[in-house]
Parts: C-alpha cells; sequence; structure tokens
C-alpha cells in the first residue's frame, strides 16, 4: 500500500513536471567497477526519461557486452560500425550513431564484442586516454555544423571495470553518476571507484565531479537496504538523490523486448521512479 501511495504521488508531480534543457550539454559517465549494480538500466532508462521530456539524448554504449543498446533495440552484431571504430580508428561519432526506434529525441552509438579488444589496442596508441573526449567534442562540433539541435545529454554506459574503456569514459565527462544496490558489499566498492576518481581528477581531468549518487535495486522492506541508504546519505548527502530505484521484475524484462522501462511498461513503479530520478537530475544544478 506504501508504494502504490508512492507511485500515486510520483505519477502526479511528473505529469506537469517539465525538463529542462541545461545551458551547456552535460556530459555524465554512469560507473561502478562491481557488477550487477544496474548501471545500463541506469544509463538507458535515464536517457529516455531525458528523451521523453523534451530533451536531445545520446547514449554512448562502451561496454563490449552492448547490453545498453540492446536495451534501446539498436542492432550491435561484429560487422555493425560501434564505439570501436571510434576509439581505436579514430572514426567520427557521427559514423556510428543510430536513432532509438520510437524516440525522436534519443541516439545510440554502439558497442560490439569488437570493442573488448580494444583494451589491448589502446595501450599503444597516442593520447589513449583522450580518444572519447575527442570524438565527443568533435561530434558535437559536427552536430553545430549541420544545423543539427544541440545535444542536452550525452550518457556514456561503462564496463564493470576499471581499465582503459573506463578511463577513456571518466576522462570525457565533466560529471559521474554511480548507481550503488543497496547492500553492504557496494560500499566497499564504492571506496575504491572514489580513489580511481580522484586519481583521474588529479592527472587527466581536473573538471571531473561525482554529481550525482543513485541507490538502485532498493527493497524498502529489509533493514538493510535502509541502513545501506542512511550510510550513504550521510557520507554524500549532496550527491545521493532522493529518489530510488525499486526492485523490479518489469525493469530487468525490458531489455529482452529491446526495450526501456519507459516503453515496456510506462506505468509501473520502475518507470516512475526512473523519470522520478531524470527531473530530479535537470534541476539540480551541473558542477
Amino acid at each position: 500500500m506504501r508504494e502504490l501511495t508512492r507511485d500515486h504521488a510520483r505519477r502526479r508531480e511528473l505529469e506537469n513536471a517539465a525538463f529542462s534543457a541545461p545551458e551547456t550539454t552535460r556530459i555524465i559517465t554512469v560507473a561502478n567497477q562491481k557488477g550487477g549494480v544496474g548501471k545500463t538500466s541506469t544509463t538507458v532508462n535515464l536517457a529516455a526519461a531525458l528523451a521523453m521530456g523534451g530533451l536531445h539524448v545520446l547514449v554512448i554504449d562502451a561496454d563490449p557486452q552492448g547490453n545498453a543498446s540492446t536495451a534501446l533495440g539498436i542492432a550491435h552484431h561484429a560487422e555493425v560500425p560501434s564505439m570501436y571504430e571510434v576509439l581505436v580508428d579514430s572514426a567520427p561519432i557521427a559514423d556510428v550513431v543510430q536513432d532509438v526506434p520510437d524516440m525522436p529525441r534519443l541516439q545510440c552509438a554502439p558497442a560490439t564484442i569488437n570493442l573488448s579488444g580494444a583494451e589491448i589496442e589502446l595501450v599503444s596508441l597516442v593520447a589513449r586516454e583522450n580518444r572519447l573526449r575527442n570524438a565527443i567534442r568533435d561530434f558535437l562540433a559536427h552536430r553545430e555544423e549541420e544545423g543539427l539541435p544541440r545535444l542536452d545529454y550525452v550518457l556514456v554506459d561503462c564496463p564493470p571495470s576499471l581499465g582503459l574503456l573506463t578511463v577513456n569514459a571518466l576522462v570525457a565527462a565533466r560529471e559521474v553518476l554511480i548507481p550503488i544496490q543497496a547492500e553492504y558489499y557496494a560500499l566497499e566498492g564504492l571506496t575504491l571507484l572514489l580513489n580511481n576518481i580522484d586519481l583521474i581528477r588529479q592527472h587527466l581531468n581536473p573538471d571531473l565531479q561525482v554529481s550525482s549518487i543513485l541507490m538502485t535495486m532498493y527493497d524498502a522492506r529489509t533493514r538493510l537496504a535502509a541502513q545501506v541508504a542512511a550510510e550513504v546519505r550521510e557520507h554524500f548527502p549532496e550527491q545521493t538523490l532522493v529518489t530510488t530505484i525499486p526492485r523490479s521484475v518489469r525493469i530487468s524484462e525490458a531489455p529482452s523486448y529491446g526495450q526501456t522501462v519507459l516503453t515496456y511498461d510506462p506505468g509501473s513503479s520502475g518507470a516512475l521512479a526512473y523519470r522520478a530520478a531524470a527531473h530530479e537530475i535537470t534541476v539540480r544544478p551541473a558542477p
């Protein structure tokens, strides 16, 4: 009953919610080296919510598994031009980007299995940590030259590791969004990730900030989830979003249909939570 009441309140709030465009393009990397915390679900569902709110959004799939591409209904078999060609062969993002079906303001630069070899191939390349940053900069300039609408958000989905693909994603962004599963081990992984973000800030990208922390797979019935959330909010009161993403079968089912939860089941608690989280991100000031 408590969840139904909350969902009803969210539905009312979001009916008239305006998603205002940022002054400049916000580039947000969704990162956590721990697997299974909802990075990809968070990336694609926030992107869909922002696009449905009237904003122009690009998802960059930097994970060789290509799960973000799958969830957005984007072809990403080995022959498809992908982020591998962008990072290793210096192809423009404009050559690989695809429009997401039924989402006119949402685009995706897909990942293919070829990207799994990029970690090794990038090692010998010049300015290997800056290749994604340069590619995004050139793509934004290309859109301006072509008279296309300015991108409001670029969301980068990372692999569950701290290799060169994740480093590229962190160097390319000004903001990091960290999804955290509401369990004890998540806190240990967060410390390691924050240490690595500090190193990248010191040596490669002084503008990088952890702008948002999002609690995912949150089960309000358990005391552990409440304890973990309270501890995260105590240590990161400004960064932690008020919205939490519930543990939801609908969020897990949606990718198997090549959809986000917002199109698969728009009235579900998961869809409403991601819409609320996206709105919260738009009203929070960019770092």
